[in-house]
Formats: structure tokens, C-alpha cells, sequence
């Protein structure tokens, strides 16, 4: 699952926020324009290549110097947009999608329920490439130890951003301790029930909306021998 950190890549003004996002990490409202538009171009190119250039040399024998040049950029371009080679593998639009659908679900709705819908929102919005670079991400976290060391750095940092979404439609502060709860439990089933999918988009939807609905119903344990906790159907 995506996430990555707020990097601000220079532009015009030379403090140009990064493509898709406010310097607070929430996407733009309006438009992007021609310099905008450009950049992600770039960064969505850098991903490519590098995409292609660990699948046919692998990771650790891929530089970035080699990345930048198949994207046809210079190193000091590349960190501008990616921080490290790992950020690289784990930044996508996936949380952007899924803060954008979180914002558009009906304000009334309780956290956990917009939470699952807005992510089935999200996935739905995906196309079959954008579904092909998320099952190479989960393949080179699993796989590769420095990706999913940088992994622990992400999480924390996407927690902070969901806690300001889920704060901003119940009009509590982002650091709010009941808000921070909701956003790393929900954030957390995400993640287990992402990794034990292993790139199944149908077992990871299914998965995750029996995880948050183990959320809504208190995290009943059955223990053996004592008969199973009920839980009620939602739609």
C-alpha cells in the first residue's frame, strides 16, 4: 500500500510542493497545470524505468544512476523526487486515492464505514496497469529487506496523513487520540490483510472488510471450545 513522504520538488518558485499534493499531503483541489502536469509525468516515468530495470537486473543490482538515466533525468532530479531508491518501490497514488474517496464519502457515515468504502472506491478507480505496479510493490517489499525496513518509516508518515482525513469529517484534531487509534487500526488491518492477499485483489477487498468489521464489533476472539461471536451483516 502506498505511501511516501511530503518532498518538495522545486518549480518555477523553487519550493513547489510534490506532484498531486499540498505541502501538507493532501492533493490539490484545483486543476494541475502545464508545470504540474510535467512533473508527474517525470516522477511517473522514473517509476517505470526503475520498475523495469529491477525486474530484468533486480533491485540491488539496479542504481539510481541507471534509473535516471533510462528516464532520461539526472541523479539530483531523481532525489528531488524520491528520496531513496526504496521510495521509489512504495510511493503511489494509492493513498491519494484513497484520502480522495474518503472525502467523498456521505459526511454522516461512522469512520470505519466510510474507511471501507472509500477504499473499494479507490481499487475500483484502478486500472489493470495500476494493478500490476501495486502487485510488484507488495513483491519487492516481501522480498526485498531495505524496501520493507523503509516501510516502518511510511506507515507511521500515512497514519499522520489518514488521522487529518478522518479528523477532518468528524471535526476533531488530526492528533486527537481517538482519531489516531481509528487511522492506525484501520491503517493496520490494511496492511495484513495487503500482505497475506499477496497481490489478490479480490482476497484483499474480502479480507480487509472482514478486518474492519472485527473493528466495528469490538475484535471478538473466539477461544476454543466457546461458541462463535456474532457479528451483524452490514451491506
Amino acid at each position: 500500500m502506498s505511501t511516501q513522504p511530503d518532498h518538495a520538488i522545486p518549480g518555477p518558485d523553487n519550493n513547489s510542493p510534490a506532484p498531486g499534493r499540498s505541502r501538507h499531503g493532501h492533493r490539490q483541489a484545483t486543476r494541475p497545470g502545464l508545470w504540474e502536469r510535467k512533473k508527474a509525468r517525470t516522477r511517473a516515468a522514473i517509476r517505470e524505468h526503475a520498475f523495469r530495470l529491477f525486474r530484468e537486473h533486480g533491485y540491488d543490482a539496479t542504481t539510481v544512476e541507471q534509473i535516471a538515466a533510462a528516464a532520461e533525468v539526472s541523479p539530483s532530479t531523481f532525489f528531488r523526487y524520491f528520496p531513496s531508491k526504496e521510495d521509489v518501490v512504495l510511493q503511489d497514488d494509492m493513498e491519494l486515492r484513497w484520502i480522495d474517496a474518503l472525502r467523498a464519502q456521505p459526511p454522516g457515515m461512522p469512520p470505519i464505514e466510510a474507511l471501507r468504502a472509500s477504499l473499494q472506491d479507490a481499487f475500483a478507480s484502478l486500472t489493470p496497469a495500476d494493478l500490476a505496479k501495486l502487485r510488484d510493490t507488495t513483491e519487492f517489499a516481501l522480498s526485498v529487506p531495505a524496501v520493507r525496513a523503509r516501510m516502518l518509516d511510511e506507515f507511521a508518515r500515512t497514519i499522520g496523513v489518514m488521522a487529518a482525513a478522518i479528523a477532518e469529517r468528524a471535526g476533531r484534531s488530526p492528533d486527537d487520540f481517538e482519531v489516531r487509534t481509528i487511522a492506525g487500526a484501520a491503517l493496520g488491518v490494511a496492511m495484513s490483510s495487503w500482505f497475506t492477499a499477496q497481490g489478490d485483489m479480490g482476497r484483499f477487498m474480502t479480507e480487509y472488510a472482514r478486518a474492519l468489521e472485527l473493528l466495528l464489533t469490538g475484535l471478538p476472539l473466539q477461544l476454543n471450545g466457546d461458541p462463535a461471536p456474532t457479528m451483524a451483516a452490514r451491506p
